[in-house]
């Protein structure tokens, strides 16, 4: 198993594909690079054009509970009385 690992490694630290090859199996070569990691390398007429790897970072984070802890709600937020704004506005129109 070791042997296969490091064969498995070695291949990957420099797997080339042409673009007609990439095109056709490309969800294959992404689910390739999202469990191992390594990086392919795509070539048109043999000569490089783009290499694919792994992203850096996560592309989308949820915003879900990206507020909790941080914020603190001081009194009714549903039922709240605004009588008094509207007599200031009924005021300054008449």
């Amino acid at each position: 198993m070791t042997i296969f690992l490091l064969f498995w490694l070695k291949i990957m630290k420099n797997h080339t594909v042409s673009a007609t090859e990439f095109k056709a199996k490309c969800l294959a070569y992404l689910d390739e690079i999202e469990q191992h990691g390594g990086p392919i390398t795509i070539t048109r007429r043999g000569r490089p054009v783009a290499v694919l790897g792994r992203a850096k970072r996560a592309a989308w984070k949820s915003p879900r509970n990206s507020w909790a802890g941080k914020v603190r709600i001081v009194g009714d937020i549903v039922n709240v009385d605004m009588s008094s704004l509207w007599e200031v506005v009924g005021k300054e129109q008449g």
